[in-house]
C-alpha cells in the first residue's frame, strides 16, 4: 500500500477534496483499474488549518433528510467545523468519488489527523 501524506493548511477545502480524490481513485498509477479497489492510502494532516474561500465558512448549509415529515435537518459549515473538522474533508472527498460500490471501500483509505 503506498502512502501520501498531505499538508492541509492553507489550501481552500474544494481543491484539496479533489485532489484527494484522484489519488485514493488510483488514478495517478500507471496501472488503473476502474474496477479494482487502489492500493493507495491518503493521510492528510492540520485539518484545523485549511482555508474556506469567499463567504463559505459563515453562509454553506449542510442537510440531511431524517426520513419522517419535517425531517429536514440543516447546520451550517461553521458549526459543524468547530464540532468535528475532519467530517468536512472527510464528506467533501466521499461526494467527490463515484456513487458506486466501490465508494464506501475506497473512502476508508483516507485518514485525517
Amino acid at each position: 500500500m503506498k502512502l501520501h501524506t498531505i499538508d492541509a493548511a492553507n489550501q481552500p477545502l474544494g481543491r484539496l477534496a479533489s485532489r484527494i480524490a484522484v489519488i485514493l481513485r488510483g488514478k495517478i498509477s500507471p496501472a488503473y483499474q476502474p474496477n479494482v479497489v487502489p492500493q493507495e492510502k491518503v493521510v492528510v494532516e492540520n485539518i484545523k488549518q485549511i482555508k474556506f474561500t469567499g463567504k463559505k465558512f459563515d453562509q454553506k448549509v449542510y442537510h440531511h433528510y431524517s426520513g419522517y415529515p419535517s425531517g429536514m435537518k440543516y447546520r451550517k459549515l461553521n458549526i459543524t467545523f468547530e464540532k468535528d473538522p475532519k467530517k468536512i474533508l472527510r464528506l467533501a472527498v466521499y461526494r467527490m468519488l463515484a456513487p458506486n460500490r466501490l465508494r464506501d471501500k475506497i473512502i476508508k483509505n483516507l485518514e485525517v489527523k
